[in-house]
């Protein structure tokens, strides 16, 4: 059995990927699709959030890219202007809450949306 805490006896904060996969584990309707290192976490035909080692990108609305663009360790992804990726160079609590915050996030806009098909522009 290994010991969870620090040398300071604090609990051990577990990794940004099994943080991740923990929160997948205890929400509805994910399928994990891996393909080497790549793992994409998909609701209702979507792809909502991917992750490569550290590395992890979301799909949010447009306020909350907007927003989380000002956070450390994120840029735009190349997956388009609704995703962002995380880059972390140190995986801290405020760095978990705030994947964990934004997979919870995308994975409730996955289940809004239809399917991963491009979307037609709504009406104004």
């Amino acid at each position: 059995m290994t010991d969870d805490r620090t040398h300071n006896g604090q609990p051990q904060s577990p990794s940004l990927p099994e943080a991740i996969d923990r929160l997948a584990d205890e929400l509805d309707a994910i399928h994990r699709h891996e393909s080497g290192t790549l793992v994409e976490y998909v609701r209702s035909a979507t792809v909502f959030a991917v992750r490569q080692g550290t590395v992890v990108g979301f799909r949010l609305r447009p306020e909350i890219v907007e927003a989380a663009l000002r956070t450390p360790d994120t840029v735009r992804s190349s997956r388009g202007s609704d995703w962002v990726t995380l880059q972390p160079r140190i995986v801290d609590g405020f760095t978990l809450d705030r994947a964990l915050a934004w997979f919870e996030s995308a994975w409730r806009l996955a289940a809004e949306l239809p399917d991963d098909r491009p979307q037609p522009p709504r009406p104004n």
